[in-house]
C-alpha cells in the first residue's frame, strides 16, 4: 500500500519521534485527545500543563515552533465561532473592557479554545513525525476496517492527481480567453465540475479494472508490516499518561 509523495505537513527527521511505530503514535494521540477532551474547563492549570506537554513533544521531535504555529491556523474557524460566544450565549453577564459579556460564554468561549488548540496541535504533531502512507499502515495496524483504509489510501494517491486536472482544465479555459466575472459565468464553471466528475469517475473505474486483473480481491497487500516493542510502546504512552495524571488532579482539585 503507498500513498504517494511525502505531504507538506510532514518534517523529515530522525528523532525518537520519528522512529515510533505509526499505531504507537496514533494511539497515543488519540488518548492525549480524549484525555484532554475529559478535562473540566475550569482546570485552567491543566491546560497550561498540556501545552508544556506539547511543546516537550514537539522539543524531542525537533519540531520548530515557527513550522508548529503556522499550522495551528487551520483552527482560525473555531476561534472566530469562540470569540462570538461571550456575545450571544445568556445567562450571568459581568463587564471587561467596557463590554458586557455572558459569564457561560465566556466559559464556553475558553473551552473550545483551549481544548480545540491542544488537539490541532497534537494532530498537527502526528502529521509533522509520520508519513502519510505510514499513517495508513498505522490505521490497518490498529484494525480499522480495511475498507476506510483503503479508501483514505486512494484518496491520498489520487487527491494530487485531480488537483492537476482540475488545473489543466482552468489553464485550457484561461488560453481560451475565459475569464470567470460574475454569476453569468456559473454555467461554465458548473460544466467544468461536470466534467472534472465524469473524469474521476472514469478513471477510477481503470484504476479498478487494473487492480483487478492484478488480483485485487478486496484487501490491499501489505509490504511493510511493522510491529512495536514493549518499549515503544511505553515511550508512546508518557504523553497520555502524564495528561491523565493531570486530568485527575484537575477533576479532585
Amino acid at each position: 500500500m503507498g500513498a504517494g509523495h511525502a505531504h507538506k505537513l510532514y518534517r523529515h527527521g530522525h528523532s525518537p519521534v520519528h522512529d515510533l511505530p505509526p499505531h504507537c503514535k496514533l494511539a497515543a494521540t488519540l488518548a492525549f485527545v480524549v484525555v484532554v477532551v475529559s478535562t473540566p474547563r475550569e482546570a485552567v492549570w491543566a491546560f497550561g500543563l498540556y501545552a508544556v506537554l506539547i511543546a516537550t513533544v514537539a522539543a524531542v521531535a525537533r519540531i520548530p515552533a515557527g513550522f508548529l504555529l503556522r499550522r495551528l491556523l487551520i483552527e482560525v474557524p473555531f476561534v472566530a465561532f469562540a470569540v462570538l460566544m461571550p456575545f450571544v450565549a445568556e445567562g450571568e453577564q459581568v463587564r471587561v473592557l467596557g463590554m458586557s459579556l455572558s459569564v457561560s460564554g465566556l466559559w464556553g468561549a475558553w473551552n473550545v479554545l483551549a481544548k480545540g488548540t491542544l488537539g490541532v496541535a497534537a494532530s498537527v504533531l502526528l502529521a509533522s513525525t509520520t508519513e502519510l502512507r505510514a499513517l495508513l499502515l498505522g490505521l490497518q495496524r490498529l484494525k480499522l476496517p480495511p475498507l476506510l483504509v483503503q479508501i483514505a489510501s486512494f484518496m491520498i494517491r489520487y487527491g494530487d492527481v485531480i488537483s492537476d486536472e482540475l488545473r489543466r482544465m482552468s489553464v485550457a479555459r484561461r488560453s481560451r480567453g475565459f475569464e470567470a466575472s460574475g454569476i453569468r459565468h456559473w454555467g461554465v464553471l458548473a460544466k467544468t465540475a461536470g466534467a472534472l466528475f465524469i473524469r474521476s469517475y472514469e478513471r477510477g473505474e481503470r484504476v479498478y479494472l487494473a487492480m483487478v486483473s492484478r488480483g485485487y480481491a478486496g484487501s490491499m497487500p501489505v509490504i511493510d508490516e511493522v510491529a512495536a516493542t514493549r518499549a515503544q510502546w511505553a515511550y508512546a504512552a508518557a504523553l497520555p499518561v502524564t495528561a491523565l495524571a493531570v486530568c485527575l488532579m484537575g477533576w479532585t482539585l
